[in-house]
């Protein structure tokens, strides 16, 4: 039988009591995992107690930001499995998400996930961030980006911050090495309208884990030419 009892000891770590029915949505939501992971490559991650750690419980971490506590509009560039925008709106029903990935079958995924846990003011768009952050329908719209991504921090932010509205939040989830990575975006931040005002380094509870939360605020509108398309951010981040 699937259990979440690492999840539930990690939340109340960091101050979150959830609920018989938020408990059950995250079991449904890890049975849905596993099986769905049998058929595409969702997540290397499958051991019961490492999804709880590494996927579910990193994932409510930005709750120790109080960004996410009320109403919010937040888009999840390159969500993978609907990390971490499904287990914040499990926590916070009052969170309204975007759930933002390149791959379609992954959105399938996704879809399946939001309807069998019935889950409201989400949705699961399959496109490119280069492409969306361009559009009038998705640029600065959003209280707050979010992003696991792998990709660099100076990448990251030409992908995340053209989604965040002026005095909105776009916040990294890194590892515990971020010292290089946060010197060499620092410019391009500056560059697309951002301003890094914290990091969190936290271990994440039931391991020994360090991850970091990197929060950058949206203090000026993103220049129109950016982001740049045809992979620029990556090949050549400013």
């Amino acid at each position: 039988m699937t259990d979440v009892n690492a999840l539930i000891d990690g939340a109340k770590t960091l101050g979150i009591d959830l609920t018989k029915e938020k408990e059950n949505k995250f079991i449904l939501y890890k049975e849905l995992l596993k099986e769905w992971n049998q058929k595409i490559n969702i997540t290397s991650i499958t051991d019961n107690v490492e999804i709880d750690i590494k996927h579910f419980i990193d994932s409510i971490t930005p709750f120790t930001t109080n960004l996410f506590n009320g109403k919010a509009k937040v888009i999840d560039i390159g969500t993978g499995g609907g990390f971490p925008g499904i287990p914040l709106k499990i926590v916070n029903e009052d969170l309204d998400v975007v759930l933002l990935d390149s791959l379609n079958k992954r959105i399938t995924f996704l879809n399946e996930v939001i309807s069998t846990l019935k889950l409201e003011d989400i949705i699961a768009i399959h496109g490119r961030a280069e492409e969306f952050g361009r559009d009038k329908d998705y640029r600065e719209k959003y209280d707050i980006a979010i992003s696991r991504a792998v990709a660099s921090l100076n990448t990251l932010s030409e992908y995340t911050l053209p989604f965040v509205k002026v005095g909105g939040h776009f916040i990294a989830m890194k590892g515990s090495e971020i010292e290089e990575e946060l010197i060499e975006a620092k410019k391009g931040i500056g560059m697309l309208g951002g301003k890094v005002v914290d990091v969190k380094t936290l271990i994440l509870p039931e391991s020994n884990i360090a991850h970091s939360l990197i929060i950058i605020e949206k203090v000026k509108e993103t220049p129109t030419k950016y982001p740049r398309g045809g992979g620029k951010p990556k090949k050549k981040p400013l």
